[in-house]
């Protein structure tokens, strides 16, 4: 049977993918409103003009570079979700999927924490706060079950847990680094310990 063939990416596709890459980091290090595309520009080594002949504005590129990180969160997240795992297991599985989701774009996690607040106030960022009821449902549900299943305590307190589990994981975006001695996965397991030991139910 014949393999099938990857898609080429084109030399324009490529550069694209640079540029997003370049604001996305300009956005995380400076704040949405404090970078201008003369910024990007300058540190993508070109003329402002340029830019636009890839992107229309700003704007553009950071509804780009947040839906991006967003689409590829939500399938890692709905293949775990449709796996009919435990609870445990399904924690353990969102929490080593948001890692690799922060080692795959650090960046956008940094600038999703920052500035989604203020974002979600304008309609063509309205896909935020849809991810964001999303989001806290799918962890609420999995302590909901936990805690249903005596696999977490009776006594958990579900929301709080949920916060507490959100930040301190969203939170390592600040810190990691793609490449360093641990890897996402290492991370997570280390994480995970860390929680487990508070919230699962002791022998």
């Amino acid at each position: 049977m014949p393999t099938k063939k990857k898609p080429q990416v084109t030399a324009a596709a490529a550069r694209r993918g640079e540029l997003l890459g370049i604001a996305a980091e300009v956005f995380a290090e400076h704040g949405y409103n404090a970078t201008t595309v003369r910024r990007i520009a300058d540190h993508a080594g070109m003329l402002a003009g340029s830019l636009y002949y890839h992107f229309d504005s700003k704007e553009s590129m950071l509804e780009e570079i947040l839906r991006t990180f967003l689409d590829e969160l939500w399938d890692g997240y709905d293949t775990v979700l449709a796996a009919g795992l435990g609870p445990r297991e399904t924690l353990e599985a969102l929490v080593t999927e948001s890692f690799r989701e922060i080692d795959r774009h650090r960046a956008a996690v940094a600038i999703y924490q920052k500035e989604s607040g203020q974002l979600v106030a304008q309609d063509r960022f309205a896909f935020l706060a849809d991810s964001q009821r999303r989001f806290e449902k799918a962890w609420l549900s999995t302590l909901e079950r936990g805690v249903a299943e005596r696999v977490f305590r009776a006594d958990l307190d579900v929301r709080l847990t949920y916060r507490f589990v959100r930040d301190t994981v969203w939170v390592a975006a600040s810190w990691y680094r793609p490449g360093g001695r641990h890897s996402p996965e290492e991370i997570a397991r280390q994480y995970l310990t860390m929680v487990l030991d508070g919230i699962a139910v002791r022998a």
